[in-house]
């Protein structure tokens, strides 16, 4: 995970194992050395190699970084014991980004970059296909992680074999064995053995906030959700230290492994920038609704609104084509017309109202915005997750269709794509058809002036194909999660050209394989 061009860090976990009782001495650490090579043989010469120690203490994973490698450049590695060297582990396969000061066009060897996004994956709601069909089935080059990679609630899965172990994650202990058991679903694997991946969230649990979460916080009642005694804080910690051994993510700064947001340089091509929008949040939806617009509230948290500001401006300054902003939740506005109350905006509205999407935070999305519309930065595109559907809007100020057309996209400063879960329920109601869920996509394409297709029946992913003039996002639906298996298929596919800020019309070229478009109900 996190690639740079000279380096990336490489993954492993080595469990001791023995037949005595009762088992292996977890006092004693374990060495593991690994080897990297410029081809899947693992012949010729050893490009990096080296040992490190993992223990009980880590949960026994082993997270190194391979340095001194070439940039833009795809790569092979191996594990094994460094006491019995026939001990080792899969092969696995990653690769470099190219040098920031690499042409556009150059990037890639020449040919388009992908990345492959996806958020939401409840293990009890069905296999993760997505992994296993974009891993399988497309050309990505980059795994992009949204949000929810692993979910702290039990759920029932028990009838497709998708039982959750443990009890609701509260303990250093819960989030190691829920992470484990996620390791051991076969599309998951593959997705992480043959590509890098960039993630955020800290996955905590549901609706985390930076004083607690929908059912736990510090004080006597928020600390009894768990038979552990846990209180938010404690729980906190856990769910960061778990993350930081069982993903391959960077420590952003060595005092604060909380810090998540941070920036790629991938050539002259684009800047991808990962934002954290789990900072903060209010309540009840009274409060919300009163100062949602208030100046003084940041869903970032202002230190890195600054920077994300900066971010912005030195990648424009530094000639790189396009913005990429990988984020949690959704961006543009949705407004809701009353003919339906969806599980989404009960979700995200009234449980902890407004609080897991930018909507509660209206000034501070009107200050990205202005900032981009001010500044001239052009070629912007932000990913969201978090949702549960799939949404895709021009960048435009809410409701305002004097300067942006809906018909034309004139006006817009970007782009906005929204994916949804790979497992988790529908946001439009769990199991819902896709018939049921246009009827609702009709409405809200029709009611919000920059939404353009909406979709929400499907599980799955998207992709973003990226070159010097253009990017090509495709959308990808899982006809089946019940069942482990890579069957799925294209349901939609937009184009942003260079310098134009919108999405090219016809929208999806007029004609999409699921869900709604706004040119075919306005």
């Amino acid at each position: 995970g996190d690639p740079f061009d000279t380096s990336v860090l490489l993954w492993t976990r080595a469990a001791p194992v023995s037949t005595a009782n009762p088992g292996p001495d977890v006092d004693v650490p374990i060495c593991v050395s690994y080897k990297v090579f410029d081809n899947p043989r693992l012949s010729g010469s050893v490009i990096n190699s080296g040992e490190a120690f993992t223990s009980y203490d880590v949960d026994w994973t082993v997270k190194v970084e391979a340095t001194g490698l070439k940039a833009d450049t795809r790569y092979w590695y191996q594990f094994a014991d460094c006491t019995n060297a026939v001990t080792v582990s899969p092969v696995g396969a990653t690769r470099t980004l190219p040098d920031p000061d690499t042409p556009a066009e150059d990037v890639n060897g020449g040919k388009p970059l992908t990345l492959a996004v996806f958020s939401c994956s409840r293990w009890q709601d069905g296999y993760f296909n997505a992994y296993g069909y974009a891993a399988h089935n497309t050309s990505a080059d980059i795994f992009i992680h949204l949000g929810d990679y692993i979910y702290e609630s039990l759920g029932n899965g028990a009838s497709i074999g998708r039982q959750t172990l443990g009890r609701e994650l509260a303990t250093i202990f819960d989030y190691r064995q829920r992470l484990g058991q996620y390791r051991t679903d076969t599309s998951l694997i593959y997705a992480h053995q043959y590509s890098p991946w960039i993630t955020d969230d800290h996955e905590v649990a549901d609706q985390a906030w930076k004083a607690g979460t929908a059912d736990s916080n510090d004080t006597t009642v928020g600390c009894s959700f768990s038979p552990s005694g846990a209180c938010f804080t404690d729980r906190k910690l856990a769910a960061v230290r778990a993350y930081h051994e069982w993903i391959p993510i960077r420590q952003v700064v060595a005092d604060d492994k909380l810090r998540i947001w941070r920036n790629f340089q991938i050539g002259k091509l684009l800047d991808l920038t990962m934002l954290d929008t789990r900072n903060t949040c209010v309540r009840q939806i009274t409060d919300v609704n009163t100062i949602s617009s208030y100046p003084n509230r940041s869903i970032m948290g202002f230190e890195q609104e600054n920077w994300f500001y900066s971010s912005l401006s030195e990648s424009q300054a530094r000639g790189a084509v396009w913005r990429i902003i990988g984020q949690q939740i959704v961006f543009s506005q949705l407004n809701e017309s009353g003919t339906y109350k969806l599980t989404f905006i009960h979700r995200l509205y009234c449980v902890n109202p407004l609080k897991d999407a930018w909507d509660g935070y209206r000034a501070n999305r009107m200050r990205v915005l202005d900032y981009l519309y001010n500044n001239h930065i052009t070629n912007t595109i932000i990913l969201s997750g978090d949702s549960h559907a799939n949404w895709v809007s021009d960048l435009a100020i809410p409701n305002d269709t004097t300067t942006y057309n809906p018909n034309t996209g004139d006006g817009a400063i970007g782009v906005e794509f929204a994916g949804t879960a790979v497992t988790s329920s529908s946001a439009f109601g769990a199991g819902i058809s896709p018939q049921a869920a246009d009827k609702i996509s009709q409405v809200y394409v029709a009611a919000n002036p920059d939404l353009q297709w909406s979709e929400g029946s499907y599980r799955g992913f998207f992709t973003l194909t990226i070159d010097a003039n253009n990017i090509n996002a495709t959308y990808y639906a899982m006809n089946n999660i019940k069942t482990a298996n890579l069957d799925g298929f294209s349901s939609a596919q937009f184009n942003v050209q260079k310098g134009a800020n919108k999405l090219t019309r016809p929208v999806a070229g007029g004609n999409v394989a699921a869900g709604v478009l706004k040119s075919t109900v306005v």
